[in-house]
């Protein structure tokens, strides 16, 4: 019997901290120079997610400051059949008042950009300073993606980033590498 309880309250301990971790906050960066942030990035790792499922290697997003100061966004990557794949879409800041590193994106077209379901969550959550890299998130955690301003990335670089992820309650054993040839 205090073997039982013994578990129990182990168990318990354990489901607190594993909550107390999910609960960590997702923060972005505090500013972004989006100038510096236009142009293109490779994809390094990324988290599976349906919009993707045909992707099978070469993904890449290329960023285009607008007039308005909206972003145009055009996200590319070679299907399996070795076809090209392009979505396009458009990011802008979250609200006037917050960061400009919390950006919602939508890939649907533009007559429905009212409806506030086809706009997604953008956030930047780490950026190196000199703009090498970028890690763009999510509040729910559903989405996470590791960009790079070249195909490949240093592994001590990557590293680094994983564990500042761990920190902010990401979960690492989920992130997939991209193929860049």
């Amino acid at each position: 019997m205090m073997q039982i309880i013994s578990i129990t309250i182990i168990l318990i301990a354990l489901m607190g901290e594993i909550k107390a971790e999910n609960d960590l906050p997702v923060v972005p960066v505090e500013e972004v120079d989006l100038n510096r942030y236009c142009g293109i990035w490779y994809e390094i790792a990324k988290y599976p997610n349906r919009f993707q499922n045909k992707c099978s290697c070469c993904t890449s997003a290329e960023y285009t400051l607008r007039e308005d100061g909206k972003i145009k966004v055009v996200n590319r990557c070679l299907k399996a059949d070795s076809s090209l794949s392009v979505a396009e879409g458009i990011a802008k800041k979250k609200d006037s008042k917050g960061s400009n590193a919390k950006l919602k994106v939508r890939f649907a077209p533009s007559w429905l950009s009212w409806l506030p379901a086809v706009w997604g969550n953008y956030w930047i959550i780490d950026l190196a300073s000199d703009y090498s890299y970028a890690v763009v998130g999510e509040p729910s955690r559903k989405y996470l993606w590791i960009l790079s301003r070249t195909k490949t990335m240093d592994q001590p670089v990557y590293d680094k980033i994983i564990e500042r992820l761990k920190a902010m309650g990401y979960d690492t054993d989920k992130l997939i590498l991209s193929e860049q040839n």
